[in-house]
């Protein structure tokens, strides 16, 4: 059975509002606090927040949010939202326009809707569970990059990396030494949408949170990539670490991951 389609209506509005309040406040000297060392937070990834959580409270009251600012709640509700109101915050501080708004709707734990918006590139990405991935209504397809020398791959660093940067930096440099390239963008969605585009072929990173991923690897799934943890087992959010890729490399970039650690 499919999900009430106010769902999709539901997060697609609430993406290109974040990003409409993104736009209107990017470069403006918002105030922006230290959550840790390199750990970021502006004004603006609260103000979405909570934005977004007064929008579910009106039209889903029983619905639950876990978002990443102000957190979650108990757990108990068959729908809840996972919700970035700005993934990408350190680039949004220093005024690099590559940043997005991301969210899913859980249904008994499993994603069944999802939208990224990347205001500044005008990019909707949009999923539903079982029916397929879309790029402002255009159908999304993976890459069929078959070979690790010939890929295009992307990744992101945890913010403790300064304290222990060898293990992040062993499986960085493998890649980097197999894959014809390896890009940092700063944002984990964006990331994962651009594997479903086919602009990248793979995705790897360890140390996320459910909001930074949850929306993003069903867009990947529904393009008809492949998703599990850097381990290879069953993906679970919660985990904190993932693997992305067009299916072909899966298992090549699995074999490097287990290689360098």
């Amino acid at each position: 059975m499919s999900p009430d389609p106010r769902f999709l209506a539901t997060a697609v509005e609430a993406v290109v509002r974040a990003g409409e309040i993104h736009l209107s406040r990017f470069r403006s000297g918002v105030r922006i606090d230290k959550k840790g060392a390199i750990d970021l937070v502006t004004e603006v990834d609260l103000e979405v927040e909570r934005m977004f959580r007064a929008m579910v409270a009106e039209r889903f009251p029983d619905h639950e949010v876990l978002a990443e600012e102000l957190g979650g709640g108990p757990g108990t509700a068959r729908h809840r939202w996972v919700f970035d109101p700005l993934d990408g915050t350190t680039n949004y501080a220093h005024g690099l326009p590559l940043f997005c708004a991301s969210l899913a709707l859980e249904i008994d734990g499993e994603a069944e809707v999802a939208a990224v918006y990347d205001v500044t590139r005008r990019e909707l990405f949009t999923a539903e569970r079982g029916v397929g991935a879309w790029l402002n209504g255009e159908p999304l397809k993976v890459s069929t990059t078959a070979a690790i020398l010939e890929s295009l791959l992307v990744t992101g660093f945890p913010y403790d990396v300064h304290d222990n940067p060898e293990p992040y930096l062993r499986v960085f440099g493998a890649f980097i030494c197999r894959a014809r390239a390896v890009r940092r963008l700063g944002s984990a969605a964006i990331d994962l949408c651009y594997v479903a585009a086919g602009r990248m072929d793979g995705f790897w990173e360890a140390q996320l949170h459910p909001w930074d991923t949850r929306a993003g690897a069903l867009i990947v799934q529904e393009a008809g990539g492949r998703v599990t943890g850097m381990d290879g087992l069953p993906w679970n959010p919660a985990n904190g670490h993932i693997l992305a890729s067009n299916g072909a490399l899966h298992e090549a970039m699995l074999a490097i991951v287990r290689q360098s650690r």
